[in-house]
């Protein structure tokens, strides 16, 4: 009796020591993948509120980091092997699901067609991601942060607002982006506000000096105002870009808002904290079973204008009445 009553506790405890490991077999794994940003920064407690928003909206979803939720960070201290090494790497590691910031979804499409990817990038289309927005086909889904020359068009508008001898307007991005969708969305935006643009262009992997060098060169080669283009690096860069600037004196408008926190005159930008919900949403929907190529990829349509009187005065800018109301936020 006590011998059956052995074995029917040992059954017992391994039916119960299995049932508990079920929800660790039943993990997901994200792999982000975002080389101009350290991993550090990818966490639910990060100084990054896009991050952290990201995660926030994940744990809402019920999709939970270290519970039922495996991250797995390819960031800037792993990115000296180079991009295309590193996204081997990371296709290799086969996640449930990746999520990636700018130029690297390209990257992707080449590795793989069958691990699903959630981007955040310019337009889709035209990169070939995706047959439509409303319905991708593929492998991949996400957030397009592309609306044509339309708001490369509304910053340069903004700039000349705030200062209306804007002629000759030097444009910094990365290499791989101008020669991307960016380029000919900046051109067009240009010519039709009758501003020459002077590409001013840094390769990737950048560093600060890469940055501080070329912003030293855009004076003397006659450039009167500044305008970012939207990238990762840029914003991880931010602090040094917006100090270089401000040390040429030369109005700039920046793509994201955190650079007027960091002395940059003015921003016209996408609401990332919402677009990093809204990517949250698709891994969600990829990790509970729906194929990317059904879920449609969002548009963005928010944006937010954000204005440093500081760094106006510095530059002895009258900062125009109506440019102030239209303003979301103002730093004094």
């Amino acid at each position: 009796m006590r011998r059956r009553e052995f074995i029917g506790g040992t059954i017992a405890a391994a039916l119960l020591s299995r049932a508990g490991a079920q929800p660790v077999a039943a993990r997901k794994r994200l792999a982000i993948y975002s080389p101009s940003e350290p991993s550090a920064q990818m966490q639910e407690d990060s100084d990054n509120r896009y991050y952290r928003a990201l995660f926030a909206e994940l744990r809402r979803l019920g999709q939970i980091v270290d519970d039922n939720l495996i991250v797995e960070r390819w960031g800037a201290e792993k990115a000296g092997a180079g991009a295309p090494t590193l996204v081997e790497e990371v296709v290799r590691s086969n996640p449930d699901v990746i999520y990636v910031v700018g130029l690297g979804a390209l990257l992707f499409k080449r590795a793989t067609s069958t691990i699903p990817v959630v981007a955040l990038t310019a337009d889709p289309v035209a990169q070939g991601l995706a047959a439509s927005l409303a319905r991708p086909g593929g492998n991949f889904t996400g957030v397009s942060v592309d609306t044509g020359p339309s708001i490369h068009g509304k910053r340069i508008a903004l700039l000349r607002e705030m200062y209306p001898k804007l002629g000759r307007l030097a444009f910094i991005t990365l290499r791989g982006a101008w020669e991307g969708p960016q380029g000919p969305s900046v051109r067009a935006a240009a010519t039709a506000a009758g501003v020459e643009v002077v590409p001013c262009l840094v390769d990737f992997p950048t560093t600060e000096a890469s940055y501080q060098d070329l912003i030293a060169r855009i004076r003397p080669d006659g450039a009167d105002a500044i305008m970012v283009g939207d990238s990762p690096d840029v914003m991880t860069k931010r602090a040094i870009i917006a100090a270089k600037i401000a040390s040429i004196a030369l109005p700039a408008i920046y793509p994201l808002a955190d650079f007027v926190d960091v002395g940059g005159l003015m921003t016209y930008s996408f609401d990332l904290v919402e677009l990093n919900k809204r990517a949250a949403n698709n891994i969600d929907a990829i990790l509970r079973g729906t194929p990317p190529g059904e879920i449609p990829f969002y548009q963005a349509s928010k944006f937010e204008l954000a204005l440093n009187l500081r760094t106006a005065k510095a530059l002895s800018l009258d900062v125009p009445a109506t440019l102030l109301a239209s303003a979301d936020r103002v730093v004094e």
